[in-house]
């Protein structure tokens, strides 16, 4: 396999060896972390704009009229979309998929659906790969919409340059609950399906998270507070207004030197993650493996406390 050729193709935007190249990253093949250093030094031109919240929120149509509206500005984007695991196969269940067929087929757009494979983050393990991948072919946009799973999303906010947290007027019975997680990684908010009863009240609970989690900051007239955004997405409503909050806090992070740090400590956060993996694999050899295997079961029986036990399995 010619890594340099097929890293070519994708910096010439070519669909085919784009798409070839995300499979070989996601099944991890051999020369996967060769190409991934060949098309490191493209990367960072892209913006990358993280869409969460909890499942039927309606990110996914939120995502398809955003690509919508960015093509009608002469970008280019890709889509990743994060499915919940087959069960049966292990693959993306494609739900995303069937919901943006609008978005497609247009020559601008990229859509691919990825697996959470079992992450816990809303993300899978190899989405910031495939962000890479598009940064590379030059992409203007990359949306990562995740599976959704709730209050696990921190995953997100370290992988996106804006961060975006859809919610419904539903969401309002909880959402002093998910302060604590959720709600203190958004950018700002979308309150989704705002056409429906109650949605003035959760605008208000969500204003009331937003002035709780903002009230001991210490801001000046440049601090960036998140705000909330009513849309309809089914009818295209709020998602001009989408599009101008992205773009103001990008200029805001620029003019606050934000925008270069957030980048930087997300290349940081890989670099950490990389090295905590690669201690990981070497350290599991097949003789730790099995003394493990007899320590815990030493452990299990009380004849060992399981705090000895890890300086044992360390200095085997």
């Amino acid at each position: 396999m010619d890594v340099k050729k097929i890293a070519q193709k994708i910096f010439e935007k070519d669909k085919r060896t784009i798409s070839k190249a995300i499979s070989i990253i996601e099944n991890e093949e051999n020369f996967s972390t060769e190409l991934l250093k060949e098309i490191f030094p493209k990367t960072g031109t892209a913006y990358r704009i993280g869409i969460t919240g909890p499942p039927g929120a309606g990110k996914s149509t939120i995502t398809n009229k955003l690509a919508l509206h960015y093509v009608k500005e002469n970008k280019s984007v890709a889509i990743i979309a994060v499915d919940p695991t087959s069960p049966f196969t292990g693959g993306a269940l494609l739900g995303d998929r069937i919901r943006m067929s609008e978005v497609e087929s247009h020559q601008n757009i990229f859509i691919r659906s990825m697996a959470s494979r079992g992450s816990l983050g809303g993300l899978s393990k190899k989405t910031k790969e495939v962000a890479d991948i598009f940064d590379a072919a030059k992409y203007d946009i990359v949306l990562m919409e995740t599976v959704g799973v709730g209050q696990s999303e921190l995953d997100i906010a370290k992988s996106a340059d804006t961060t975006i947290v859809v919610l419904v007027p539903e969401s309002g019975d909880s959402i002093q609950a998910m302060k604590a997680g959720l709600m203190e990684i958004a950018d700002f908010f979308i309150l989704n399906k705002s056409d429906r009863p109650s949605s003035e009240q959760a605008i208000m609970s969500i204003k009331n998270v937003i002035g709780f989690s903002t009230k001991f900051l210490n801001h000046t007239e440049k601090t960036w507070i998140p705000d909330v955004i009513p849309t309809i997405a089914k009818d295209g409503k709020g998602i001009f207004e989408i599009a101008t909050m992205i773009e103001n806090h990008k200029k805001n992070m620029e003019e606050n030197n934000e925008f270069q740090k957030r980048r930087e400590n997300r290349i940081e956060n890989k670099l950490f993650e990389l090295i905590n993996e690669k201690l990981v694999s070497n350290f599991w050899n097949d003789e730790k493996k099995f003394q493990l295997e007899l320590l815990l079961n030493e452990i299990k029986s009380h004849k060992k406390n399981p705090y000895d036990g890890v300086n044992e399995i360390l200095n085997f």
